[in-house]
């Protein structure tokens, strides 16, 4: 079973309830938790996956998916998934969610990131103007065994490795430094106090003392460079690339099917309809918002709409842009306005608190994230469908960097994953009980080998449903649309 870490021994606190009902235990009841899961799920049983006999047809389950979906914009999801088994399994979160559910899991619950894939990581600027490394997409975000996201992280590595052409030793090598990294940290958090827990952040610096020695002098000035790209991705930059000027006020350009104008979609009338109702839902969003936040807002005028195309899974879900101006066209703020639909993990771990999946979004994003934009906020959309649709809102883009999946080396992923497993780990850390998470992993690397050991199987059955997708497309079976 092994031996207990030094950490969480370090303090001893009385049982007791606060007036909401909220059962305290000491550090060591928290710790036996984690062993007594070990004892149910053993950790070498994480390595152990198949396919049931009665899975579900993985193209079936995106048919459903898109039944609820634009229309004319679920080819391209199909089109970006059939690129390539990383492209597919990005896209594939319900599918790999329907396959957690059918397995044994530790009942060590947290609020999961519900799609932790290796591209859903980045950096960002948090609200105090520093460079953060996080996870940065929440959509399927909801409580559930802490495991499920580290294994769609491990799975992930496991297939971006092959699509770089790495050796099994070196995919073995990315993934189980990963996870040691999330086991690692989670330990560490195990021993740390919860205001601690709370505020801590990987920055820059703290990327470059954590494996600044292991990733090297170019590494180091790579990762430098691309802060610096990252700080000019800002809402200047969205204004260049995404608008004109027309008779002296700022408009989204036309570029299509990416970013669509709303008058270029809609009929007058649906237009007119739609973004009253977008227009009247950012006047109720500053509900969501602190006061300050929605004094900073109400210094913006709303003055255009358009329909922006966005990432691989969600793509087909109502996403909007809206363009505000403050003082004067230089002053503009991007809104990114992104439906939430219901998460793919819900089916299998409960149903959602939250009556509205936009504030589940947000409500997530912000118990998992260090810093989250100030701009994070929910609200109802009432659509020209007659039917009334949850959102949540953030700004476009805020020094928004990602990882370049196709040109990193063997060594650069080694260390990006441990980005990845130490940022997971601080949002389990938030979110769950780090003591009795650590107790469960414990001080060896028997749960690094066995999530190697799942991600190579779920590897293989990932290049089995791409397949799948490509023979649907190619027997008329889906539509897609390539190369956009």
């Amino acid at each position: 079973m092994g031996r207990r870490p030094k950490e969480i021994t370090k303090v001893e606190a009385t049982e007791s309830k606060t007036a909401a009902g909220v059962t305290h235990l000491t550090v060591s009841e928290r710790a036996t938790q984690g062993q007594k899961a070990r004892a149910a799920v053993p950790r070498a049983a994480h390595g152990e996956w198949a396919p049931t006999s009665d899975r579900p047809d993985p193209v079936a389950i995106l048919e459903g998916q898109a039944a609820t979906r634009v229309q004319e914009l679920v080819p391209i999801r199909y089109g970006r998934m059939a690129a390539s088994p990383f492209a597919f399994y990005r896209g594939a979160a319900a599918i790999l969610a329907n396959d957690l559910g059918a397995i044994p899991r530790s009942g060590l619950n947290v609020q999961l990131c519900g799609d932790a894939h290796l591209a859903n990581f980045g950096g960002f600027a948090s609200p105090e103007r520093n460079f953060v490394f996080d996870i940065n997409d929440f959509d399927e975000t909801h409580p559930g065994p802490f495991e499920w996201d580290v294994k769609r992280l491990a799975a992930s590595l496991e297939i971006a490795g092959r699509s770089r052409q790495f050796s099994t030793k070196q995919r073995d090598a990315v993934v189980t430094k990963a996870v040691g990294a999330y086991r690692d940290a989670i330990r560490t958090f195990a021993g740390m106090s919860n205001l601690d827990i709370w505020y801590a952040e990987l920055n820059v610096d703290g990327v470059i003392s954590r494996w600044g020695r292991e990733a090297g002098t170019q590494v180091i000035k790579d990762l430098q460079r691309a802060v610096t790209k990252a700080e000019s991705k800002d809402r200047l930059k969205a204004k260049a690339k995404l608008t004109e000027l027309v008779d002296g006020e700022l408009r989204f350009v036309s570029n299509p099917p990416l970013l669509v104008p709303a008058e270029d979609v809609l009929s007058t009338l649906d237009r007119e309809e739609l973004e009253r109702s977008i227009h009247a839902a950012l006047r109720l969003y500053r509900r969501s918002l602190t006061s300050d936040r929605r004094h900073l807002l109400e210094g913006y005028r709303f003055t255009h709409l358009a329909r922006k195309v966005v990432g691989v899974g969600s793509v087909g879900t109502r996403s909007w842009v809206a363009l505000l101006i403050g003082r004067d066209n230089d002053d503009p703020l991007f809104l990114q306005v992104k439906e939430a639909e219901a998460s793919v993990l819900e089916a299998y771990a409960g149903k959602s608190q939250f009556a509205n999946h936009g504030q589940r979004v947000v409500e997530g994003q912000r118990l998992m994230q260090a810093s989250s934009d100030i701009f994070l906020g929910w609200q109802h959309v009432d659509g020209i469908d007659g039917r009334v649709h949850d959102y949540y809102m953030r700004q476009l883009w805020d020094w928004k960097a990602s990882a370049d999946l196709d040109f990193m080396s063997a060594d650069l992923m080694k260390i990006y994953g441990q980005m990845c497993g130490w940022a997971l780990a601080r949002a389990h850390a938030r979110s769950g009980d780090a003591i009795a998470i650590s107790a469960y992993l414990g001080k060896n690397d028997l749960f690094d080998l066995a999530l190697a050991q799942f991600a190579r199987a779920y590897a293989d059955q990932n290049d089995v449903d791409h397949r799948a997708l490509v023979e649907a497309i190619s027997s008329g079976r889906v539509t897609a649309q390539s190369g956009i």
